[in-house]
């Protein structure tokens, strides 16, 4: 991509800050998000991106830059308050893409927490929808479940090419949920695990991630696109953190319990038809997530 302008909503967070990166290389990027800390103006703009202050709950987004051509939207908003959360991620979007008509494409990032708990199965885009990530974040299946029906209707309603993409434990140099593991391994804590072992997923690392958007945009459709967006490779918790601690020569605590999130593998088909596979295997990049966080360790393997 190069020479469009792009909005990009969650710009400073986990998975928006790596994208917004590399985009503002080639491309006017503007940043949307409270950034109520001058420290995370200061960070867009050191990365070449325009801040943008509005605030999903509140904002009526007038103030939006004029003749976008992308918008990517990498907000969420997980306070457990279910009227909170369900106004800043459902209406938030709504109100927001109400303002868009006329862009190209319009991504929306979801999660694969949307799907209905069923053992180990991949996960099809047309499976059952339920409350997945209930026992550790309470609002955040529904509040993505609602925001994807908002974006449905609003991609009908002002006629936006629209992708939701079901996003699948992204990591990277950035973090993500193995450097929260990475972090408790070399704490000595335990590390929970569904007891229906093994705890499957399809880790993307951010080199893919950043990757596949322009063919995710590209995809974009009335009515919405919907696809699944993870990594090629399956990989487990345990299989993650086991080899992270085999590089820090650490033996990581796993702890077996029903109080967690079970396996999430998906159905990589429409994905690989849409956007192609992922590069980047999950050894090669959890071994460059651990050399980034702790450049200090040296890796025993």
């Amino acid at each position: 991509m190069k020479d469009a302008r792009i909005l990009i909503t969650g710009a400073t967070s986990q998975v928006g800050l790596p994208v917004a990166r590399e985009l503002a290389k080639s491309n006017t990027v503007f940043g949307l998000g409270r950034l109520r800390r001058a420290e995370e103006r200061d960070l867009l703009t050191s990365l070449g991106v325009e801040p943008v202050s509005a605030d999903l709950v509140t904002d009526d987004f007038t103030s939006l830059p004029r003749s976008l051509d992308y918008v990517i939207n990498f907000a969420v908003v997980k306070t457990g308050s279910f009227d909170h959360d369900l106004a800043a991620n459902a209406e938030g979007v709504g109100r927001l893409m109400s303002r868009l008509a006329g862009i190209r494409a319009f991504l929306h990032c979801s999660s694969t927490a949307v799907y209905q708990a069923d053992g180990h199965r991949a996960f099809k885009e047309t499976d059952p929808l339920g409350d997945n990530h209930r026992a550790i974040f309470p609002t955040y299946s529904i509040c993505k479940i609602a925001a994807e029906s908002m974006v449905k209707f609003a991609a009908r309603q002002w006629n936006i090419p629209t992708t939701i993409a079901r996003l699948n434990v992204p990591y990277g140099d950035n973090g993500g949920w193995p450097a929260f593991h990475l972090e408790m391994i070399l704490g000595g804590m335990a590390i929970d695990v569904h007891a229906d072992a093994p705890s499957i997923y399809n880790p993307i690392h951010e080199d893919d991630y950043i990757a596949t958007i322009p063919r995710l945009l590209a995809a974009a459709s009335v009515p919405a696109t919907i696809v699944n967006w993870g990594g090629s490779e399956e990989a487990s918790i345990e299989d993650w953190c086991r080899y992270m601690g085999t590089l820090i020569g650490v033996e990581p605590k796993l702890h077996p319990t029903e109080k967690t999130i079970p396996s999430v593998r998906i159905d990589t088909t429409r994905m690989l038809e849409l956007i192609g596979p992922t590069r980047v295997g999950w050894r090669d990049g959890i071994r460059r997530l651990v050399r980034a966080r702790h450049p200090e360790i040296d890796l025993k393997a």
